[in-house]
């Protein structure tokens, strides 16, 4: 993907480019009052977050960016797609721009993400933010995949034509309504399309790959008893992506964490029932100040 976002991206109208060493981020950000920053999962953008956007900027400054890389944000160095670098990047854009989120929200792998720069904001500036997971991608993958996969995604992102490959191979319609229906969800044309869009480019494939291949969530969830932040999990039940058991275990674990499960909705439960998930977060935010 290329800056700017076309007109007829969403919230294009809001969208900026910030320079923040080592990328340039896309950012898009409206509304006042408390700062809740948004957080797209692994190989999502923004635009994930389009209906959620509007309304949860009737009460609150929102701040959606593209992750490393990902949709417009540009890529400035490919070995800053981890976890933890990834945390620290985003903190120090935060410390730039004056942003002090009180409350971090993240999809899948942006759940993971939310955790981990809680920590970094919290010493920053002194006030843990509050972490709302949507289907949060907290554990690896089970058995033999968990050895596997790893492996693989970071072949692939070492081979210089392996983003071409795959975003060709995946980026035609019939093969993006697979793979979504594949998440437990279901998405109508236009999501669908905005899907197709994303991974037609090979940068924004190439920097998913990179973020798979250093993703790492054996320190987190060693200490994931020790942190502090007050969490909502929200999960979609029939998320096929990432199974509920996991935001379930996932909260049982922290010292402060409570799961909402929504029936009927999968992994882009966020997409598919943007008023129920906005009306679970406000509920949670509740006299943010």
């Amino acid at each position: 993907m290329r800056w700017p976002a076309p007109p007829d991206w969403p919230n294009a109208d809001i969208s900026q480019q910030i320079l923040c060493a080592p990328h340039r981020w896309h950012v898009q950000e409206t509304g006042n009052g408390p700062t809740i920053l948004l957080l797209h999962g692994a190989g999502g953008s923004t635009h994930s977050f389009r209906a959620l956007i509007p309304l949860l900027a009737r009460s609150h400054h929102v701040v959606a960016i593209d992750l490393p890389g990902q949709g417009f944000t540009q890529l400035g160095a490919r070995h800053r797609c981890g976890l933890d670098v990834m945390a620290t990047d985003i903190a120090k854009l935060c410390m730039q721009q004056g942003w002090k989120p009180r409350a971090i929200i993240g999809h899948s792998a942006g759940g993971a993400l939310a955790l981990e720069l809680s920590q970094n904001l919290s010493d920053a500036q002194g006030l843990a933010p509050l972490i709302i997971g949507i289907n949060p991608a907290l554990d690896t993958f089970d058995g033999i995949a968990g050895v596997l996969f790893p492996v693989i995604a970071k072949m692939l992102a070492a081979l210089p034509f392996s983003a071409r490959f795959f975003s060709a191979a995946s980026a035609n319609p019939a093969r993006i309504a697979a793979l979504i229906t594949g998440t437990g969800s279901t998405l109508d044309a236009e999501g669908l399309d905005l899907y197709r869009r994303l991974v037609a480019d090979r940068n924004h494939v190439d920097a998913t790959l990179l973020m798979m291949s250093q993703w790492d969530l054996i320190p987190l969830s060693r200490r994931i008893e020790t942190l502090q932040a007050r969490t909502l999990f929200i999960v979609g039940e029939n998320d096929k992506a990432v199974p509920p058991k996991v935001a379930r275990t996932a909260a049982q674990r922290m010292p402060d964490a409570r799961l909402v499960e929504i029936a009927s909705n999968g992994h882009l439960v966020h997409e598919e029932a943007p008023g129920t998930v906005a009306a679970h977060i406000l509920e949670f935010l509740g006299d943010l100040k």
